[in-house]
C-alpha cells in the first residue's frame, strides 16, 4: 500500500492550465469556481481586457485561453489572432453570449479550437478544454447543429465575406488603434495604452481614414461597430 501511495505522489496528475479572459468580473469568478471543481484543470490567470489577455498569455504560456469576444481595449477576436500567431501551441476557446453565424465563421477562420456560448453547461466547457489540448475542434451543441446543417454549403455567408474583405486591408496595429478610437480614447490615452508616441497615433489615425475613406471619428466608430471590431454597447458617446 505504501509503495502505491509513493507512486501516486511521484506521478501527480498534470493539470490543463487555463487563462480566463472576460471583462465581467462576476463571469470570470463564476467560470473559475466551475472549472476549479475539475481537478484536471488549473486556472493560472484572469484578464479583463483583450490586451491584458495577450500579455498574460505571453507571460504564462497556458494550454488554453477561454476568450470572450466583446472585450475592451482589444476585442477578443483580434486578441486571439495575436495569440495564435505568436503562440500557436496555446489553444483558444471562444466563450461568448453571441452565437451569430458571422462570428462563428470568423472564429473558425482565425483557427480557434472551438466556440461555446455562455448558456452551455460547465460540463460542456470542461469537455471543450480537454478537446482543445488534443487538437480536436469543439463547438457548442447549438452551433454544431447549425454547422452540420450547412456543411454541404461551402461558401461563407455573404455578409461575413464582405466584412472579412473590409478588415483585411488593415494592419493589426491599425485595428488596435481603431478599436481604442471607437471606444472613445483620446490620442494621448491611445498612445499610453499602446506604448507609442502621440504622433504615431495621429499617423495611424490618418492612415485609417485614408484607407477606409472616412473623415471623422464618428465615421470610424460606426465602421468599427459594423465590422464587429467593437460591440456597439461598449461605446457610450460618439464625438
Amino acid at each position: 500500500m505504501s509503495a502505491t501511495n509513493e507512486n501516486v505522489r511521484a506521478h501527480p496528475i498534470q493539470r490543463i492550465t487555463v487563462i480566463l479572459a472576460d471583462d465581467h468580473t462576476l463571469v470570470r469568478q463564476g467560470l473559475r469556481a466551475l472549472l476549479e471543481a475539475d481537478r484536471g484543470i488549473e486556472i493560472v490567470g484572469e484578464a479583463q481586457t483583450g490586451r491584458a489577455a495577450v500579455e498574460l498569455t505571453r507571460k504564462l504560456r497556458p494550454a488554453v485561453v477561454v476568450m470572450d469576444i466583446a472585450m475592451p481595449l482589444l476585442n477578443g477576436l483580434e486578441a486571439s489572432r495575436q495569440i495564435l500567431e505568436e503562440l500557436p501551441a496555446t489553444k483558444i476557446l471562444i466563450l461568448s453570449a453571441h452565437g451569430d453565424d458571422e462570428y462563428v465563421e470568423e472564429v473558425i477562420g482565425i483557427g480557434a479550437a472551438g466556440y461555446l456560448i455562455k448558456q452551455d453547461s460547465a460540463l460542456v466547457l470542461c469537455k471543450a478544454i480537454r478537446a482543445a489540448v488534443t487538437g480536436t475542434k469543439f463547438y457548442s451543441p447549438v452551433i454544431s447543429k447549425r454547422l452540420l446543417e450547412r456543411q454541404s454549403n461551402a461558401a461563407l455567408p455573404g455578409t461575413n465575406r464582405r466584412k472579412q474583405k473590409r478588415i483585411s486591408g488593415l494592419t493589426a496595429r491599425e485595428v488596435e488603434v481603431l478599436q481604442l478610437i471607437a471606444e472613445g480614447h483620446a490620442n494621448k490615452q491611445t498612445a499610453g495604452e499602446l506604448g507609442i508616441s502621440i504622433k504615431t497615433v495621429e499617423k495611424h489615425r490618418e492612415h485609417l481614414m485614408r484607407k477606409l475613406a472616412i473623415h471623422d471619428t464618428a465615421g470610424l466608430t460606426r465602421y468599427a461597430i459594423q465590422a464587429g471590431i467593437i460591440d456597439g454597447g461598449l461605446r457610450l458617446t460618439i464625438e
